[in-house]
Parts: structure tokens; C-alpha cells; sequence
């Protein structure tokens, strides 16, 4: 099936919900965590039909980058730089993938690239503005 929405272009964050919490609940080392807080990440992603190409730039330089085609299994880094792997799916226009311990969703919604990522009832959400 074709992808229901056109993910490509940057976003830079601009809002999160129950940070905190969550990088407790997935046991995120406290100086990765306050290196993420209000952190002016840039998603940059690059749709090609199911392929695509998702990269984080974070203030300082340092990016990471997941490539996966939808429903094949891909190897992926999780916000703490852990290696895995992972088959993202396409759902009602969400790709969601389960990341080790917790499952991310991924939607545009009103031009903004809105990300929740669960994990034991802990939801933290982030809303990044489309910038090109």
C-alpha cells in the first residue's frame, strides 16, 4: 500500500510532553537525557514511496540517521545510540515501530511532524514545525 502522507522535509522541534518521565521509564542516562531536553533537534526525512531515510541532527553536530523500507526488518539506533532491530509498519497513515523498550509512532498532522513514543504507559509526545 502506498503511503498515506508525504513525510519528506525538516522539522525542528518545537514542543515535548512528559520527557522526563519517559527518559526515566527507558532508563536514559542523565547526561543523555539533559543533552535532549528542549533540545532544538532538526528531523530531516527523505520519503521515497515506502523507503525512507530519517536523520536527526542535534545541536553540536551530531546526527543520526535510520534508513528502512516499510515492513522489512531494519537495523536502527535508538535515542541513546543503542543498535537494533526493528520492522517499521505503516498504520492509518502513522509509521509506528518498537523500538526495544518502548513503540514510537510517527504522523504528519496539520503540516507538523508529531511523534509519541510509548513505553510501559508512559507516553511522551514531541511536536516538531515543518521549516522546509
Amino acid at each position: 500500500p502506498k503511503a498515506a502522507m508525504a513525510f519528506s522535509g525538516k522539522y525542528e522541534f518545537e514542543a515535548d510532553e512528559n520527557y522526563d518521565a519517559f527518559v526515566q521509564q527507558i532508563g536514559l542516562p542523565s547526561d543523555k537525557a539533559e543533552m535532549g531536553r528542549n533540545c532544538k533537534i532538526v528531523t530531516e526525512v527523505v520519503q521515497n514511496g515506502n523507503d525512507f531515510t530519517w536523520t536527526q541532527h542535534f545541536p553540536g553536530g551530531r546526527t543520526t540517521t535510520n534508513t528502512f523500507t516499510v515492513g522489512k526488518e531494519a537495523d536502527m539506533e535508538t535515542m541513546g545510540g543503542k543498535k537494533f532491530k526493528a520492522t517499521v509498519k505503516m498504520e492509518d497513515g502513522k509509521l509506528v515501530a518498537d523500538f526495544p523498550n518502548y513503540r514510537h509512532t510517527s504522523e504528519i498532522c496539520g503540516g507538523k511532524l508529531v511523534e509519541i513514543s510509548t513505553s510501559s504507559g508512559v507516553v511522551y509526545k514531541r511536536t516538531s514545525k515543518k521549516i522546509a
